[in-house]
């Protein structure tokens, strides 16, 4: 198994959802949080529809182990701003995975 455990979360927002609200929240939620090792974000840049399949954000989560990662998922923090987070999308898509590191950042 990697030294790290991934959660990927891929969504597609509802019309009319600030989303600025929702990655700030995000951020909030994982700097509060110590078991999250790594936070990052992003917006599809126009992908095709067929490959993206309407998705349109992708946001990654690190942490050092599977225990720390279900540590977050319970955290009540975490539970609350699930709440929120989940009126706020249209589609979505996760995967928790053990990664497996081929390339380290340079």
């Amino acid at each position: 198994m990697g030294d790290n455990f991934k959660h990927l979360v891929l969504v597609k927002f509802k019309e009319g959802v600030v989303v600025e609200e929702i990655t700030k929240g995000m951020e909030k939620l994982v700097s509060e949080i110590d078991a999250v090792k790594s936070f990052e974000w992003g917006q599809d840049m126009g992908s095709q529809e067929m490959l993206s399949q309407g998705f349109t954000h992708a946001f990654l989560m690190t942490f050092r182990n599977v225990e720390d990662f279900t540590g977050f998922a319970n955290n009540p923090k975490h539970v609350e701003f699930s709440g929120t987070f989940s009126t706020a999308f249209e589609k979505i898509l996760l995967l928790d995975f053990p990664a497996v590191l081929v390339k380290a950042p340079a």
